[in-house]
């Protein structure tokens, strides 16, 4: 059974987004710096058409092609990048947790809408991707999992500007304290990547 993993780029104070984020502007204002790091490398590392990572990222990114076996995605994600329509990067299943699935639209045929829940969505990733990674993305799924105890790791790409506001990651998390393990720092052209595991107990 593969690790449950948050693997999404952030701010230095927090945020996966900038403020005013929507199907318009997907990254909210400023947030498109969070992710200048994946195209600034040579054309020799390109990995996809969006992907083309500094030397000293390339590895991050070639988990994230390679280990990942499906994802679990918000509803609000969903949304904002449209479904998926044009391709997701990661050619794997996507999970979106929905109170309603939508009846219309175009979206990724990767795409299946969870109506039950996040541990409902979690049990269908996991037959899905065997023993390869689930990885989450957005706020509200990683906020759940990690208060339920179901996130394994965390990974950040934190690139060095300070959003102010928008969309933060760890929230909501509880009263009590996550305790990690750092398992490996990445240091990057514009970026660091920083990986810890969850400890449990």
């Amino acid at each position: 059974m593969g690790d449950v993993i948050v693997d999404l780029s952030m701010s230095l104070d927090g945020f996966i987004a900038g403020p005013d984020d929507g199907p318009e502007h997907p990254l909210g204002r400023g947030g498109e710096r969070l992710f200048t790091w994946m195209a600034a490398g040579p054309e020799s590392n390109r990995v996809e058409r969006r992907l083309v990572p500094p030397d000293a990222s390339k590895v991050v990114i070639d988990e994230w092609m390679t280990d990942c076996g499906a994802m679990i995605s918000g509803r609000r994600t969903f949304d904002i990048a449209r479904g998926w329509k044009d391709g997701h990067p990661v050619d794997a299943p996507i999970f979106v947790l929905t109170h309603e699935a939508p009846t219309h639209g175009e979206w990724s045929p990767r795409v299946s809408f969870v109506t039950e829940g996040i541990e409902r969505a979690l049990e269908l990733a996991r037959k899905a991707a065997g023993d390869r990674k689930i990885s989450v993305c957005g706020a509200d799924p990683v906020q759940q999992l990690l208060r339920l105890g179901l996130l394994d790791e965390i990974q950040v790409s934190v690139a060095p500007v300070l959003l102010g506001s928008g969309v933060r990651l760890f929230d909501h998390l509880g009263g009590e304290p996550i305790e990690l393990e750092q398992t490996r720092v990445i240091e990057s052209e514009g970026v660091t990547h920083l990986r810890d595991r969850v400890r449990r107990g």
